[in-house]
């Protein structure tokens, strides 16, 4: 397997690869260009938009918005991503419908090895992230790899999501845990 194929299948790779650094250089220049094209062009902006995620797109990323890739991020209808947000896509990131996410958000595939000498060679990990419809993440959010977030839920800001949230709740805390049901989206 080359290192992009075990990136994507969530086995240890080595980052510094180099089909994956052009890559990632890509993304960083789409990224800059949308980053310090005036909001008074639009039409430009969601070109930028699209050809950052390999689709088209109605997601609204404010300036500074930063990924990897782009093109693991899968975004839904209605996205929205305010001012300050990281998107780390190594692994896909399915996010739903009417998603929106406050300054600050960090979302994050990637992860490194515990063991000093494997981290220091380069290996990394990363994986998949899924979060479902109406999804809404307050200010400073972090969510790490491998996790699930259902349908109708809202993540408390600065809150560090861990583990899988089940749908229809509100979510807080280091890590985030559900303290209250919501309604579910009739």
């Amino acid at each position: 397997m080359i290192e992009k194929e075990k990136m994507l299948s969530g086995l240890m790779y080595q980052a510094w690869d180099a089909e994956l650094l052009a890559e990632r250089q890509k993304a960083k220049e789409l990224c800059h260009q949308l980053n310090h094209l005036s909001p008074s062009q639009p039409e430009t902006r969601q070109a930028l938009i699209s050809e950052l995620l390999g689709q088209e797109s109605d997601a609204c990323l404010e300036s500074p918005f930063n990924c990897d890739y782009g093109y693991n991020i899968k975004a839904g209808k209605g996205f929205y991503a305010n001012h300050g947000c990281t998107i780390l896509d190594c692994a896909p990131i399915h996010i739903g419908d009417n998603c929106l996410l406050a300054p600050g958000v960090v979302i994050a595939t990637a992860g490194h090895p515990l063991d000093p000498v494997e981290r220091a060679s380069g290996e990394e990990f990363a994986k998949s992230i899924t979060i479902g419809n109406d999804v809404w993440f307050g200010a400073n959010v972090t969510v790490c790899p491998g996790v699930t977030i259902g349908d109708n839920v809202v993540v408390g800001a600065g809150s560090v999501v861990n583990k899988d949230l089940p749908s229809n709740t509100v979510c807080v805390g280091s890590p985030a845990k559900p303290i209250k049901d919501i309604p579910p989206k009739q």
